[in-house]
């Protein structure tokens, strides 16, 4: 046995005669390295095995010199006619987009430009990105050379100006530095929170899109006269005024019960409605503003409940999908409670200790704006404003209200808010109210101060 593997092992294979499909490139190969053995042995020993150490022996010695003898610049050179095309094109945007002048290509495929024949990018392809990159710098010297940016032309002799003018480096813009905060005499009230529920990196920008967007989502200030021909005014007071006591039994939030009287007046001021349907409008709208507001909403069957189960289930899910579906589902609005917590920020920044008085003060007042139809005219960050200055004038009478903290962030003059502030104090200084004593008889608890209780002893016109 052991001899007939040692005669197996020695007996010469043919290995010159492919059997394999031999494809151009194998071919080609072959031919440039002298014949360069097959990847499979003979058919005629297809039936017998061959080692590994016959496949070793039977190898050239020259196979290692015969790789290195192959051309190596006809592979290069048939990469190049491929590839180039596409390089070049590549380039070329690159070069027209930093540089803004157009280069053109001749037949050959060189990239020509003022003169100068560039060669291939696939060969050179480092140089074109160093040509690029010192174009930008030779434009960015010459335009810190010549004081220009490509936004504004800056003039050649300095002039003194108010405002300080520089250059941004980043983008080459023209920029104003606004005068700081302290040299108008106002007080930065962001820098003093690190809570970061307070969102102080962005509550400008915040509040920039909150008095955008307060004119699109404000009701119609005059629906009832136009549209509703089966309700009052008095009949919403009075749903209002019950959706207050709702709110307090069930412990909602107050930006609920704002978001709750918003969506029930941007609905009257589209659809109109019939009186025996306003009450399920009104706690549909609360459903409705629990859903978007609260962390746990009331369930649809406990708004059934409150109203002594005069409506079903069924019509308060039909009511709140007509509601969603007529306001398109914008739901996010600033409220006047949005904008009062802003304020009331501002107001507390001259105080050496926090007035809790000033807030629960402003709050009542700025609720009893929701009961009165009239207040539907006023924009919600000019009755909050309003709110604080008749809080501020009713604590303390031996100081102006308005200082230019509050101004900054209001947006609001004095002047601006006579009107409303005249209004408001009606509503603070009318003890009787009528039917509608649910926003009083809540700020008239303790945990409130008794804010409801507190008048100004002067008038506040004489501040204007």
């Amino acid at each position: 046995m052991k001899h007939a593997l040692m005669n197996d092992e020695n007996r010469p294979s043919n290995l010159g005669e492919p059997t394999a499909r031999v494809t151009r490139a194998r071919a080609k190969f072959l031919g440039s390295s002298s014949g360069l053995p097959p990847l499979y042995p003979s058919a005629k020993h297809d039936d017998k095995r061959v080692s590994r150490a016959s496949l070793k022996r039977a190898a050239p010695d020259k196979s290692v010199g015969s790789l290195a003898a192959c051309h190596p610049n006809k592979k290069r050179a048939v990469l190049k006619d491929v590839t180039n095309v596409n390089c070049e094109k590549l380039y070329i945007n690159c070069i027209n987009a930093a540089k803004g002048q157009p280069i053109r290509q001749d037949r050959k495929g060189s990239l020509q430009k003022k003169g100068k024949v560039e060669p291939a990018c696939f060969a050179k392809g480092s140089q074109v990105l160093e040509v690029i990159i010192e174009n930008i710098v030779d434009e960015l010297k010459l335009e810190g050379s010549q004081g220009t940016c490509p936004a504004v032309d800056l003039p050649t002799e300095p002039t003194k100006v108010t405002n300080e003018v520089s250059v941004a480096a980043d983008d080459g813009k023209l920029c104003m530095k606004e005068e700081s905060l302290e040299a108008k005499g106002v007080i930065d009230i962001d820098s003093r929170h690190r809570d970061p529920q307070m969102c102080s990196p962005y509550a400008a920008d915040i509040y920039t899109s909150l008095f955008t967007r307060q004119v699109d989502r404000k009701p119609s200030p005059d629906y009832m006269e136009k549209l509703q021909r089966d309700i009052t005014k008095g009949m919403r007071g009075i749903l209002i005024d019950w959706l207050v006591e709702v709110s307090e039994e069930y412990e909602l939030v107050p930006d609920t019960l704002y978001l709750t009287v918003n969506l029930l007046d941007r609905f009257l001021s589209e659809n109109y409605i019939e009186k025996q349907k306003l009450q399920l409008l009104g706690v549909t709208c609360m459903l409705i503003a629990s859903k978007y507001e609260e962390i746990c909403a009331r369930r649809v069957e406990e708004f059934c409940f409150i109203t002594d189960n005069t409506y079903k289930k069924e019509e308060v899910v039909e009511m709140e999908s007509r509601v969603l579906n007529l306001l398109k589902f914008q739901l996010s609005v600033p409220t006047t409670k949005k904008f009062l917590r802003r304020f009331i920020q501002a107001a507390q920044a001259s105080y050496k200790v926090p007035s809790v008085e000033l807030e629960f003060l402003a709050n009542y007042l700025a609720e009893l704006t929701l009961v009165e139809y009239s207040f539907l005219k006023y924009l919600p960050s000019v009755t909050a404003a309003s709110a604080i200055f008749l809080a501020r004038w009713t604590l303390d009478q031996s100081d102006d209200p308005w200082n230019p903290t509050l101004e900054h962030y209001t947006r609001h003059k004095a002047s601006e808010l006579k009107s409303t502030v005249l209004e408001l104090q009606e509503l603070q200084l009318n003890t009787k109210g009528g039917m509608l004593n649910a926003i009083r008889e809540k700020y008239k608890q303790p945990k409130f101060k008794c804010v409801s209780t507190l008048r100004s002893p002067e008038s506040v016109e004489s501040l204007f």
